[in-house]
């Protein structure tokens, strides 16, 4: 795995997490992997610019839900519907659901999210 494409895995739910818009643009970058030294300056400005930006509830949701997606079909009854409540009682003052993920990822091991920034740094916050 290249470079670019081993910290796009990695940052992918972060920057999703905050700005759609960005998630997009860093796809098409990606896409069919003709990356080159404008991409990765752009990919650059892109992260640079995501770490000064604050998540919305949409934002949240949207990435929630796609690391959710690791976990639907090994959760017990419980912890979907503990997800369920979390996600409805989300919002950017309140976010019980990041942590719960956090949670989830130890608790399956899941590698692929063990590597992602967003779960790194939800993991951070909730130690501080």
């Amino acid at each position: 795995m290249q470079d670019w494409q081993k910290s796009w895995a990695q940052n992918k739910y972060w920057i999703m997490s905050r700005s759609q818009h960005f998630y997009n643009e860093v796809r098409l970058l990606a896409k069919e992997n003709q990356w080159n030294d404008e991409s990765q300056r752009r990919y650059q400005f892109i992260l640079d610019e995501v770490e000064r930006m604050s998540p919305t509830k949409a934002t949240l949701t949207t990435a929630y839900q796609h690391v959710w997606g690791y976990f639907k079909k090994v959760v017990n009854a419980n912890e979907i519907k503990k997800y369920q409540i979390l996600l409805n009682e989300l919002d950017k003052g309140n976010d019980k659901l990041g942590i719960y993920l956090v949670e989830l990822t130890d608790k399956y091991g899941v590698q692929y999210l063990l590597d992602s920034v967003l779960i790194r740094k939800l993991r951070k916050e909730a130690k501080s």
